[in-house]
């Protein structure tokens, strides 16, 4: 199953002066357990997007199914599909409100009808999943760092057992060492649950390792939709609306155009690594595993 989006408009202060199209004729299918990253530059509709997969926005026209199903129809339960598509607002702290981290991560549980006890082991899971000490847990979220209030803020969701997850710039504010543990997180959750993962991020580099897919959002509209190598491959047009492909792609264009046979659409420094190791050697990564064996 998937959600779908057809035909989806957003428009902020509609028949105003402030009138502002956010979303214009949004067409996107999102499988069962695709990593999916959103890029885009400010204002180009990222975040309204996602907003919309789980009703949080309603759209001013077009329809979204889940599992088949019009979310807008009168009798579809909303708050149903907001308890299996999970999102993670980019700032944790506006989700964090109880007195400790443990009441935090059993609020939605409990707000799904479970009795007390249920909503406790939803908290444990959630809480060990993420990787937070047990000491935390009856401390307030608010003494916690940045990187630990991301966790928290991600157990939360992963405490109502979503089937997607949704993660608006998860790792804004952190230093390079809690980014990666973030996002490995994140990648681990993807892999070990097989749970659909939307990433809204600024960072190329990040999308390009982690995500399967690409979403490339452009005044409120889809400019891409395809795997990295095929989205970085328009890195030029990428340019001229404010985003860029990752860095190693620029050098390897560099390295092929002074001739050396190489990979000029590597996205990633592992990717780039072996096609390295093979133009200056003349032995792939795969020949040498061999030989190693």
């Amino acid at each position: 199953m998937s959600i779908i989006l057809d035909k989806v408009n957003y428009i902020y202060s509609p028949d105003t002066a402030y009138q502002i199209q956010a979303l214009r004729d949004i067409n996107l299918e999102i499988k069962d357990g695709q990593f999916i990253g959103i890029i885009g530059h400010t204002g180009s509709g990222k975040s309204t997007l996602i907003q919309h997969l789980n009703g949080l926005m309603r759209a001013t026209s077009g329809a979204i199914y889940f599992h088949g199903l019009d979310i807008y129809d009168e009798d579809f339960e909303l708050r149903e599909l907001r308890n299996r598509v999970g999102l993670v607002f980019q700032y944790p702290e506006h989700q964090l409100f109880e007195t400790t981290i443990f009441d935090d991560v059993c609020f939605g549980p409990q707000n799904q009808g479970l009795t007390k006890e249920e909503a406790g082991l939803r908290a444990f899971e959630a809480l060990r999943s993420v990787g937070l000490p047990e000491e935390l847990y009856y401390q307030s979220p608010f003494d916690l760092s940045g990187g630990q209030k991301r966790r928290v803020a991600i157990a939360g969701v992963l405490a109502m057992k979503p089937e997607v997850l949704i993660l608006d710039e998860p790792t804004a504010g952190l230093d390079p060492a809690g980014r990666d543990e973030i996002l490995d997180l994140i990648a681990r959750m993807h892999r070990e649950r097989g749970m659909t993962v939307i990433l809204v991020s600024h960072s190329m580099e990040d999308v390009a390792k982690y995500v399967d897919r690409i979403v490339v959002m452009n005044q409120g509209q889809v400019l891409y939709d395809g795997v990295p190598r095929e989205v970085f491959r328009h890195y030029r047009e990428l340019e001229k609306i404010g985003l860029a492909a990752p860095q190693v792609t620029y050098l390897m264009h560099e390295l092929a155009a002074a001739g050396l046979k190489v990979d000029a659409e590597a996205t990633t420094v592992e990717e780039a690594r072996a096609c390295l190791m093979e133009a200056l050697t003349g032995v792939s990564s795969a020949r040498r595993d061999i030989h190693r064996e």
